[in-house]
């Protein structure tokens, strides 16, 4: 692997650990009752967020592909690898949404 997509990792790894921790926090206020309407972001932000960044993801792979396909000097690994980001994206996000459309469901049927 070469250093960037070693840094990509990193990066992607150490943003995941920085939400288990936020997840983490929240349910331990949630539990003592110390859950308060600060600032932070809802939920609906946090969807938005993470939407956009897989938006984001998708305009430059297509944009770096475009750029190869034109004949510029773009590495064909670079190509490739956005490409396997931009599709790993969707594929997460995909794989969330069916969980989530699972658990609204599975709450849906429960008995009252």
């Amino acid at each position: 692997m070469n250093p960037t997509s070693m840094n990509n990792i990193e990066s992607v790894l150490t943003q995941i650990r920085a939400y288990q921790a936020e997840a983490a926090d929240g349910a331990n206020r949630a539990d003592i009752g110390l859950v308060e309407n600060d600032k932070s972001t809802s939920f609906t932000d946090s969807i938005k967020g993470a939407l956009s960044e897989v938006n984001e993801t998708q305009s430059a792979s297509k944009a770096i592909r475009n750029a190869y396909e034109r004949g510029e000097d773009v590495p064909l690994t670079d190509v490739v690898m956005s490409l396997q980001k931009s599709s790993l994206a969707f594929e997460a996000t995909l794989q969330i949404r069916n969980k989530v459309l699972k658990a609204y469901e599975e709450i849906m049927n429960m008995p009252v």
